[in-house]
């Protein structure tokens, strides 16, 4: 249940506001929840968070009344490909995961990059639409970057593949790295906030070599940036790398990889060997780790054998982890470990994933569907997971997710009444949300 509390003035202060936004219910996010609530905004900035009696006697502006509705954060999509908006009912749900490789492959091989920029440009307009302010995007367009311009605050991942070109690893990387410094990316106020817009995604452990993901952590040390990949995301991953056999082995072989890290490993064990993890807990890593939530945000993670939860529970490293309740089931995934992996500290986000194995890009439907699979977690932890902990995994976590003076101006509005719990109202939301702000901006 939802804390309904009354706040009362703490200072005299008056700010000079542009705006305050008064709302039925106020939900902030981090342990309240203010019934006739209002919020104090400056630039795209908030500066007041309250009770709208009180923000009227402590903030000016141009009040914005939403009636009966519900004021909460802008929800946070921890991991998408837009650049696949126009594959939505392309693929039908397909015999293995090796087979949607194929077809997805077919489906692209129809396209032109320029074909491409539309399908991004619709899937930000779509992911507005059901109240998402803030998306990490994957790419494997990064020249198309500088031509988008996004409605919501967005952080670009350039999706990297060298399993047919391993000898232009660098080259690969440094362009990647070019694109994104070259880009006009929104403005910021700090270094911290400007290496939150951009990142690496050396694509899976299939496609990408050791070298991509050794240099593309290399550089995370040295640039601050953020990185991704897809890891354990099926059983024919886990069948590749554990016992080199299986329909993605016999694939890959075929491209022309080297398969001799094939037969040796789990995927989780491959990954942090790649990154310089040895797997022990009493030898030092080959590369350092900044806190126990460092620069990976993993994507899946669905395929883990017991000898994984015992590596990940003896070792600290605690990387972020996005799970995409809809994609997962689309694909006919193993069971998602959400409960294991939280009781080990992991930081869970959620992601729609890609409109070629999705239907929307909303993540009211993902929420939804998380409950469904467990209805054992409440939900106010459950929408945590689309603004807390993404605001968290994307650095984020003092200035998105929550409603707080000081934080980012990202606001979203849904219809909301007194007769049920308020983040039960809130999972049940089925519809585009009917006002939003993003950096302060209606």
């Amino acid at each position: 249940m939802a804390t309904r509390v009354h706040l009362t003035a703490v200072t005299n202060r008056r700010y000079s506001s542009q705006m305050i936004i008064r709302g039925r219910t106020v939900v902030t996010m981090h342990g309240m929840t203010i019934e006739n609530g209002a919020v104090a905004v400056s630039g795209n900035r908030i500066v007041d968070v309250g009770r709208f009696d009180e923000i009227k006697t402590r903030s000016t502006g141009n009040i914005v009344d939403l009636g009966e509705q519900a004021l909460l954060p802008g929800f946070i999509n921890a991991h998408c490909h837009l650049d696949y908006t126009c594959l939505r009912g392309k693929i039908s749900r397909q015999k293995s995961f090796t087979d949607w490789i194929l077809a997805i492959n077919a489906e692209k091989s129809d396209l032109s990059p320029k074909d491409f920029l539309p399908s991004i440009n619709d899937g930000f307009k779509e992911a507005k639409r059901f109240g998402t302010t803030t998306i990490a995007n994957l790419t494997a367009f990064p020249e198309l970057i500088p031509q988008v311009q996004p409605p919501i605050r967005t952080c670009w991942f350039v999706e990297l593949i060298d399993i047919r070109a391993p000898d232009r690893t660098d080259e690969l990387v440094e362009s990647a790295i070019e694109l994104l410094r070259s880009a006009q990316l929104e403005p910021v106020v700090s270094e911290a906030e400007g290496s939150a817009r951009r990142g690496l995604a050396p694509h899976a452990l299939f496609t990408a070599s050791k070298h991509l993901f050794r240099r593309c952590e290399e550089i995370a040390q040295h640039e601050q940036i953020l990185l991704t990949t897809h890891l354990a995301e099926s059983r024919e991953e886990m069948e590749m790398f554990r016992h080199a056999a299986g329909p993605l082995y016999e694939f890959i072989e075929t491209i022309g990889r080297p398969m001799n890290d094939c037969g040796i490993e789990t995927p989780l064990e491959r990954f942090l060997d790649l990154i310089g993890w040895d797997g022990s807990p009493n030898r030092p890593r080959t590369i350092e780790v900044n806190g126990p939530y460092p620069h990976w945000v993993v994507a899946h993670l669905n395929e883990l054998t017991e000898s994984d939860f015992n590596l990940l529970k003896q070792s600290n490293l605690r990387f972020h982890v996005v799970h995409c309740p809809r994609s997962h089931n689309y694909f006919g995934h193993s069971p998602f470990a959400f409960d294991r992996l939280r009781s080990l500290g992991f930081n869970i986000c959620l992601g729609t994933d890609s409109l070629a194995s999705n239907e929307t890009l909303s993540l009211f439907d993902e929420v939804r569907a998380f409950q469904k699979k467990f209805p054992q977690i409440s939900p106010e932890e459950i929408l945590q997971m689309v603004t807390v902990n993404p605001a968290r995994a994307l650095r984020q976590e003092n200035a998105l997710g929550q409603i707080r003076p000081g934080f980012k101006a990202d606001l979203i509005a849904i219809p909301c009444s007194t007769s049920t719990d308020i983040f039960e109202q809130t999972l049940a939301f089925d519809e585009p949300v009917s006002w939003s702000m993003v950096d302060g901006k209606m």
